[in-house]
């Protein structure tokens, strides 16, 4: 035998091995481990409980708050959207008003409230443009640039065009949400 064969056959060995210890692993099983630490569920007792009080799909929830806070309670953006799902507080003044909860600058940060005013306010964006894509872009965007963009034409009533959103952030915004909501239904 020549050296060179004793290598081919110590290789294909080796390899044979490997391949071996690769058909044992699942890797679906840890492609959804990974994804799972990074698509987390953190707050589910409450996201649960006002996804099925408000009718909204609790993984759209969870994609929410990944995409505005990635679940830091205590976040604050630079123009001062607060908590996990990032409301404004002039608009979880109104919500809270709505919903009858005493609202104030320390307790919009409480999960629960937070949690609370945001499921409730994309429900209502949801009912309102009847379809998540508007409703998303609402939801960051605002109902007035989203009422004025399908009144001028810009977007389809029916959100079907959702790409031709005309803020840079909102459109990727959007598109962001929708795709973490898939990830979600498909790791969970």
């Amino acid at each position: 035998m020549t050296k060179l064969l004793k290598r081919l056959i110590i290789l294909a060995i080796l390899i044979a091995i490997v391949l071996s210890i690769f058909n044992n692993i699942n890797f679906e099983n840890i492609k959804n481990q990974l994804f799972r630490k990074i698509y987390k569920l953190e707050y589910a007792e409450y996201v649960e409980k006002y996804a099925e009080e408000y009718e909204v799909d609790k993984y759209l929830i969870f994609a929410i708050i990944k995409a505005e806070s990635n679940f830091e309670e205590k976040a604050v953006s630079n123009k001062g959207a607060q908590g996990l799902m990032q409301l404004m507080y002039t608009t979880a003044e109104e919500i809270a008003a709505r919903l009858e909860i005493d609202l104030n600058e320390e307790n919009i940060l409480q999960p629960d409230i937070n949690i609370h005013l945001g499921t409730n306010y994309i429900s209502m964006l949801i009912q309102k443009y009847e379809n998540i894509n508007l409703a998303l872009a609402a939801y960051n965007a605002g109902s007035g640039n989203v009422d004025g963009w399908i009144e001028d034409g810009t977007l389809k009533a029916d959100g079907t065009d959702i790409e031709n959103v005309p803020f840079t952030e909102t459109n990727n915004y959007v598109r962001k949400i929708l795709r973490d909501y898939e990830i979600y239904k498909d790791i969970y």
